[in-house]
């Protein structure tokens, strides 16, 4: 593609910046929306208002299990779709002759744990020292506010992209990844994607991403009045029994001849977290039933199923401990079945954020191996579309008061901006 001009770099930059307030309007009505699973209905509700709103016509795109399920990048559910349909909006040029994109978030966030451990309320956005708190902040509407003022900067600049662009507002980016593989499966393979998920603090580019599998384990034991204790067999601590068996496992698996090379310099990359627990009647009741969920980590050259094979021995092992014998274990697994992926820094689409953001910012991306997943996995590993993922500074994504860099979110507007304008090639509007 011919390069922007000055003038026109200057003049959507410019847009960009004009573009702030209502940025951080944006963002507030998101942030508003208490999208947790099975709650995304007002999130995405809002999200058909903003492309609305950028002169777009919104279509719902369904998740479908029944359609996805043979596909290597569905994850097993853990709840009914109905009702949470994805939302896409796509801009056609007048004449098309630059490089499509796909420009894409998820709404979904999770649970803001204890909300009176919160400074303010986790839905109830508020800035403080130049950052908005509140759930969902970071992770990752700001991200989507960001690549929805990007365009709306171009048209502000009399500009808009001579390619087609898909923006594309996911669920369950946070627990499957179904959302994003069932939009990406329904719309045009495009020549480029960009995710503005948030940096770890910093504005970051991501160079890889662990896998993940999420397993559950449910422990039946044998009930008993808390005076014949030694009678009846304990399922929570049986559940608690099973779950440190995953340490030993957590170990191996961070040993330095299992961590890829992008991943070189990362302390402890295999995180295995014990994140669910429930159980139990009665405080004088010998308890009946525990079930634990467990999120286990995927390195690079390892994949989801070999996980899962692995996961069901170590159980199959742990059950067999003299404090299970009687009990009746059932293991599950719902949630992510997702592989690891990297994200090469030398891709077209890759390069281009760097030197835009560069010019936007003056700074530069810091790379970033994360130990935690994306939905840009999707493209690169099913689809072979190059994949640029970069946000803004996030802090306590996923723990209390989760919050975003405000001057950080509105660096990655302009360069996301620029890169669109490049990547696509612009036309009059």
């Amino acid at each position: 593609m011919t390069p922007l001009d000055a003038g026109a770099r200057r003049a959507i930059l410019d847009a960009c910046d004009s573009l702030r307030e209502e940025s951080l309007d944006w963002l507030f009505r998101l942030v508003r929306c208490p999208s947790t699973l099975g709650n995304e209905a007002s999130a995405l509700n809002e999200m058909e208002r903003l492309y609305r709103h950028l002169g777009l016509t919104p279509q719902r795109i369904p998740t479908d299990p029944a359609k996805l399920a043979d596909h290597p990048g569905f994850s097993p559910p853990l709840i009914d779709y109905a009702g949470r349909d994805n939302v896409a909006a796509i801009h056609r040029p007048t004449s098309a002759k630059g490089r499509s994109l796909v420009l894409q978030g998820h709404v979904d966030v999770v649970p803001e744990g204890a909300a009176d451990m919160w400074e303010t309320p986790p839905y109830a956005p508020s800035i403080r020292n130049g950052r908005v708190y509140g759930r969902g902040a970071g992770d990752m509407k700001a991200g989507i506010v960001s690549y929805a003022m990007a365009f709306a900067a171009l048209r502000r600049a009399g500009l808009q992209p001579a390619a087609e662009v898909q923006m594309q507002a996911v669920i369950e980016e946070e627990c499957t990844g179904n959302g994003a593989l069932a939009t990406m499966l329904a719309l045009p393979k495009a020549d480029g994607v960009i995710i503005p998920e948030p940096g770890p603090g910093l504005d970051a580019l991501y160079t890889a991403e662990v896998g993940v599998v999420w397993a559950w384990v449910t422990v039946s034991g044998r009930p008993a009045h808390v005076r014949d204790m030694q009678a009846g067999i304990n399922a929570i601590e049986a559940a608690n029994i099973i779950a440190g068996a995953f340490k030993d496992y957590e170990a191996e698996r961070n040993r330095g001849e299992h961590i890829h090379a992008a991943f070189h310099g990362v302390n402890h990359p295999v995180n295995v977290n014990l994140g669910t627990i429930s159980g139990g009647e009665w405080n004088s009741s010998v308890a009946t039933r525990c079930r634990i969920g467990l999120r286990v980590g995927v390195m690079l050259g390892y994949s989801a199923r070999q996980t899962k094979a692995d996961i069901e021995a170590l159980v199959a092992k742990a059950a067999t401990h003299e404090r299970l014998r009687g009990a009746q274990v059932k293991l599950e697994f719902k949630g992510f079945m997702a592989d690891a992926c990297v994200f090469p820094k030398d891709t077209a689409i890759s390069a281009l954020a760097q030197r835009s953001y560069a010019e936007a910012t003056g700074g530069t991306l810091r790379d970033y191996p994360a130990t935690g997943l994306t939905d840009g996995r999707h493209f690169v590993l099913y689809q072979g579309t190059p994949c640029a993922v970069f946000g803004p500074d996030a802090q306590d994504i996923h723990g209390i008061d989760e919050s975003v860099g405000i001057e950080s979110m509105h660096g990655i507007t302009r360069s996301i901006a620029l890169t669109m304008a490049e990547w696509c090639g612009v036309e009059h509007a």
